[in-house]
């Protein structure tokens, strides 16, 4: 009888940590912790917290939408996508019940509710094409940028700036046909709106699972650990349904402490208003900048925004993951090509996420966990859009079609 054993498992080597990066990433969190929570309240502490957990699972897991739907569209792999909507489905769980029940401790529970029109259908359309060609999402853009990524600096350079374009657009676009915000929970009640979202992201996984049986013969298993024992939680990297449910859990707190799920690109936009106001633009007098809400959050600190804090320690998080696992490495080079893909996916993504009320996180995760209907049409229109940026990436030197 031969001697049949399985091959022993490869695992990474020890994790060498950038001490440098790690010590400024772990003493501004502390400092900002201390600093908001001082300035402001323990709420928007917490947040600022939460936030960095965020920054650290999206780094960690390699948590980006972008990748996934790629891979989906070129490769006919789905993990991403799957590991994405159960991702969305543990967040519904809870998160359509809190919206439903309006109150928890004193503390409103806000969905993330919008309307479902023609703005919503155009903005996620053109965000697909913008991720594609910016290369990452909204969450991808902040995590990245934490790692030490200069092409995605660029990036959310021109996010910042699309997002300002995009709140003086919004009222002619709200102004196009649609129909008001709708929520499931309320339309259907909590037990029929559950059980309709998890069957729509079910029905998506399944069909990811049946194109890649067709294509490959198998569906791609998740890996096993990279590293040996649970060295992995600390220096990464997780796998992608470890940090799918860590994402779930962290938007649940989100909406039990900010009273709304988690949001992103609004921060952006309000960035943008802000700089633009300080060199003398009045975008003060914009339409949009004198609704109440966005005139008392132009005309308070940035650190009074509840998006903003949590963007903060997204990239703080994020760096301090990536110094850990010892891959904080900034590169400053970049091709002309990837340069302008850069640019352009950048403006088209906060113009797309101003019009369609959110990015991947705040209309897609938030918007379908919490029962909104826009949701949908947004994820629907935002992987038509993503397609058509996959196909355009070749022409800026980048993988896509034409490269596999």
């Amino acid at each position: 009888m031969s001697d049949i054993s399985a091959s022993a498992p490869k695992f990474l080597p020890p994790a060498v940590v950038d001490r440098s990066p790690l010590f400024v990433a772990a003493a501004m969190l502390l400092i900002g912790i201390a600093f908001i929570t001082w300035q402001v309240d323990l709420r928007q502490g917490a947040l600022f917290l939460i936030g960095g957990g965020l920054g650290v699972a999206l780094y960690h897991g390699s948590f980006g939408f972008t990748g996934g739907w790629k891979r989906m569209v070129v490769e006919k792999r789905g993990r991403g996508m799957r590991a994405q909507m159960l991702t969305i489905g543990v967040a519904a769980l809870a998160m359509i019940p809190l919206v439903a029940a309006g109150n928890i401790g004193g503390q409103a529970m806000v969905g993330a509710m919008a309307p479902v029109g023609v703005s919503v259908l155009l903005g996620a359309g053109i965000f697909g094409l913008g991720m594609q060609l910016g290369g990452g999402c909204g969450s991808g853009t902040l995590f990245t940028v934490g790692g030490g990524s200069a092409r995605m600096l660029v990036t959310l350079v021109f996010f910042i700036v699309g997002a300002l374009v995009g709140t003086a657009h919004l009222p002619f676009w709200l102004a196009q046909p649609s129909f008001p915000a709708i929520s499931l929970g309320a339309e259907l009640g909590v037990g029929f709106a559950l059980a309709a979202t998890i069957a729509g992201l079910a029905i998506v996984a399944l069909v990811t699972a049946l194109i890649e049986k067709r294509v490959h013969g198998n569906i791609e298993p998740e890996p096993a650990p990279a590293r040996q024992g649970w060295s992995w939680i600390l220096y990464g990297p997780w796998p992608l349904v470890g940090a799918g449910l860590a994402l779930a859990l962290l938007n649940i707190a989100t909406l039990l402490v900010a009273g709304h799920p988690w949001s992103i690109t609004y921060g952006f936009g309000l960035w943008g208003a802000k700089i633009a106001s300080a060199v003398g633009i009045p975008v003060g007098t914009w339409e949009f900048w004198t609704w109440p809400a966005q005139a008392e959050a132009l005309n308070s600190s940035v650190l009074a925004d509840t998006v903003s804090v949590m963007d903060f320690g997204l990239v703080l998080g994020a760096a301090l993951a990536a110094a850990v696992a010892g891959k904080f490495a900034p590169k400053a080079k970049l091709p002309l090509g990837s340069l302008l893909a850069a640019v352009i996916g950048g403006l088209l993504m906060g113009y797309g996420a101003r019009l369609s009320f959110g990015c991947n996180i705040g209309a897609l995760f938030s918007g379908i966990a919490t029962g909104s209907l826009h949701g949908w049409l947004w994820f629907a229109a935002a992987f038509v859009g993503s397609f058509a940026g996959v196909w355009l990436r070749p022409v800026f030197g980048l993988d896509g079609f034409a490269k596999k």
